[in-house]
């Protein structure tokens, strides 16, 4: 099943050099499953056809007010619609909106929306603009005004602006950041306000100068818990080893590299926290004296090792009272039952068990098979799935023991 299957989105673009972006915003709510209505300004027109968002979304565009047949299209546009996003939001746009005006379809639309203290569809204002018209006096009492009524606005990005104008803060952000929004807009609000810290990613342990130990671990399933929790309206802090993939959207990211410094980490988040999902996979083991130069080809050296810090372990003195606690176990032998001792000797509420020898099932790729185990004995046997799939069931499972406490 895909994010947004069946949700209805309302897309509205005004004229801003910014609105190419807005096509590729238009094809990823679509892939994502969503039917998207798109509205354009005039203005809008003068950069974007309108026959590129019907062929991105494959449905019809909606322009004018009062085109014959459609004179009230902005009423059933706004009753249709389960969230409205403005990309991108021109300064003009915003002003508009501001003020309550209904000039055209769009600024039409978002008021026959309603009042989101009333039940109305969110409403997500993504501003791109000059930097300086950004900072403008009258632009930001817009922007207040704007979120007084009770709609988000999504802060614009610090990067290069159209017209040789250099950097600076003005830039639309990019389409799948904007995504992550709607999500987190359109999504159960079951998280709301948790502080969730994730671990994510292998950790490495020095060898020498230039080589390391570590392990195969992606980050994917750690990553696809954090966007998951912060989808869901957590507060987010993912501590994360060197990952494979970019960092989730949203989240706090504290980067480390070495299982104590991934200890370290997770202790200072740990004491406020309601939950903790330890899905990193942390080297066991470290040289006891790392060489201090690059070791040589024919050296063959022989080195001593020694375990590394128990992270899941040391978290117990650290743990708010109440917290859920959730690690997984990855295995190649015996693995429900390593799962078992694992859940039993650190105190866990959850583990999450998976056989590293399981195709489909292991490190560095995008699915996987597990098995949840329980503090009160039961066994959840799920199958094979994409872990961004995963993930919302792990979470599931912990809302349900939060609710409990």
């Amino acid at each position: 099943m895909r994010p947004f299957d069946g949700r209805r989105i309302l897309l509205g673009v005004s004229g801003g050099i910014a609105s190419y972006k807005s096509g590729w915003l238009a094809r990823l709510l679509s892939q994502a499953g969503a039917q998207v209505d798109v509205v354009m300004t005039r203005s809008a027109m003068e950069f974007v056809g309108p026959i590129t968002f019907e062929a991105l979304t494959g449905r019809p565009v909606h322009c004018e007010m009062f085109e014959v047949g459609q004179a009230l299209d902005h009423i059933r546009l706004a009753r249709e619609a389960e969230a409205i996003v403005i990309a991108p939001a021109t300064a003009d746009l915003m002003a508009r909106a501001a003020q309550g005006q209904a000039g055209d379809l769009l600024t039409a639309c978002l008021l026959a929306t309603g009042s989101t203290a009333n039940g109305a569809p969110p409403v997500l204002f993504v501003p791109a603009m000059n930097d300086r018209m950004w900072a403008h006096l009258q632009t930001q009492r817009n922007a207040s005004r704007l979120r007084e009524l009770g709609y988000r606005l999504l802060e614009p990005e610090i990067g290069m602006l159209a017209a040789g104008e250099g950097s600076g803060p003005g830039r639309m952000p990019e389409p799948e950041t904007i995504l992550a929004h709607v999500g987190r807009m359109l999504d159960r609000p079951d998280l709301r306000d948790r502080k969730v810290v994730v671990t994510a990613g292998p950790t490495r342990e020095p060898l020498d100068p230039v080589r390391y130990l570590s392990n195969r671990s992606s980050g994917k399933m750690g990553t696809a818990v954090a966007a998951a929790a912060w989808r869901r309206g957590a507060n987010v802090t993912l501590v994360a080893g060197p990952l494979e993939i970019a960092a989730p959207t949203g989240v706090t990211v504290v980067a480390v590299e070495s299982t104590e410094q991934m200890r370290d980490a997770v202790a200072r988040a740990l004491p406020d926290a309601d939950v903790l999902v330890m899905a990193a996979a942390p080297a066991d083991f470290r040289a006891a004296a790392p060489a201090p130069s690059k070791i040589k080809k024919s050296t063959a050296p022989t080195m001593t090792f020694s375990n590394t810090a128990d992270i899941l372990r040391e978290t117990a003195p650290h743990r708010r009272r109440g917290a859920v606690i959730a690690g997984f176990a990855l295995e190649t032998d015996d693995a429900v039952a390593s799962g078992r001792a694992k859940l039993a000797s650190k105190d866990l509420d959850l583990v999450i068990v998976n056989d590293a020898s399981e195709a489909g099932a292991g490190m560095s790729v995008d699915t996987n098979r597990v098995t949840i185990l329980t503090r009160g004995g039961e066994t959840e046997e799920l199958p094979l799935m994409l872990k961004t799939e995963l993930a919302d069931i792990i979470l599931d499972r912990i809302g349900a023991l939060l609710r409990e406490r």
